[in-house]
């Protein structure tokens, strides 16, 4: 069994929602194709000026922008890999993603000094380890909705491990964003709600979005949290605003995908919204460093 094959969502899954229809994405994400919670550092923000907060937070919390080497593990259609080539002085920009789509996107930006590789992170062996590690919007999709929670763990502590094993020198960074299910319920109660069943047949198949315990388990002799915020106001804004411009654009979104898919993902984003609103769902920016790999004897 091929390795990528083991945990998280599979390529077939990933594709199925990504490789929907570049051209209807674009009628409601920002300029940059942005597909994940901005940062409001105002109420004066514009959507495109707040996932520029967003992203230059990654950037700096990564330690990119100082960095010779910059990963992005889930580059999507390459707004961080955009904005590293823009602001920051790396002479190696690497991109992961399994959305063939997404890359001949990026392959269009003619973005010089960065290389997109269709490629799952547990596949990603570079000869030398990255200096920096920016990951936004993948590591909802390292577990499986059927994935019992001892599964889920094995998943998360196997990602982490090969970034400190592989990706990233010891004490370098790394910064991650992830949606993530709230405190207020336990995930037994989340995983039985007409909301997350619909999200998972309809929307992330085949995903299950982590609790900050599994998080908190599962860098341990790994990564040290530095810092983490959970800014899920942050993500029901960005909602609102998507919802707002499909609405805006709801004809043509339906000549590219049709009506059903188009009320479909007008439902998955009221719901999303819903669970941000109530704390069901979390959104979290959480800022980590590589630990030295563990000493062992060899006597």
């Amino acid at each position: 069994m091929p390795h990528s094959a083991k945990f998280g969502s599979s390529e077939r899954a990933i594709q199925a929602h990504y490789d929907l229809s570049n051209e209807f994405y674009k009628l409601w994400l920002d300029d940059a194709m942005v597909y994940s919670g901005a940062m409001f550092l105002s109420e004066s923000d514009s959507l495109e000026h707040a996932q520029i907060n967003k992203l230059d937070h990654h950037i700096r919390a990564s330690g990119a922008d100082t960095a010779r080497s910059v990963l992005d593990i889930g580059c999507g259609w390459g707004a961080a890999l955009s904005r590293v080539v823009a602001t920051c002085g790396a002479e190696r920009i690497t991109g992961l993603t399994l959305s063939n789509a997404q890359a001949d996107y990026i392959a269009e930006l003619g973005l010089g000094g960065c290389e997109v590789r269709v490629e799952n992170w547990q596949d990603h062996y570079p000869l030398e380890p990255y200096d920096s590690i920016i990951s936004i919007g993948a590591f909802e999709h390292f577990a499986k909705l059927d994935d019992s929670q001892a599964q889920k763990l094995e998943s998360y502590r196997a990602f982490f491990k090969h970034c400190q094993d592989a990706l990233l020198v010891p004490g370098g960074y790394m910064s991650v964003q992830t949606f993530a299910y709230g405190s207020r319920k336990p995930r037994q109660e989340m995983v039985g709600t007409r909301a997350t069943a619909f999200l998972s047949k309809e929307i992330f198949q085949e995903t299950d979005p982590p609790h900050l315990l599994d998080i908190v388990q599962a860098v341990q002799g790994h990564f040290e949290i530095v810092e983490l915020r959970n800014d899920r106001s942050d993500y029901v804004n960005t909602l609102r605003e998507w919802i707002s411009r499909l609405d805006t654009h709801r004809e043509r979104a339906i000549e590219l995908v049709g009506l059903d898919q188009v009320e479909t993902y007008e439902r998955y984003l009221k719901y999303s919204i819903l669970g941000f609103q109530s704390g069901n769902l979390d959104l979290y920016r959480i800022k980590l460093k590589c630990l030295d790999k563990p000493w062992t004897s060899t006597r």
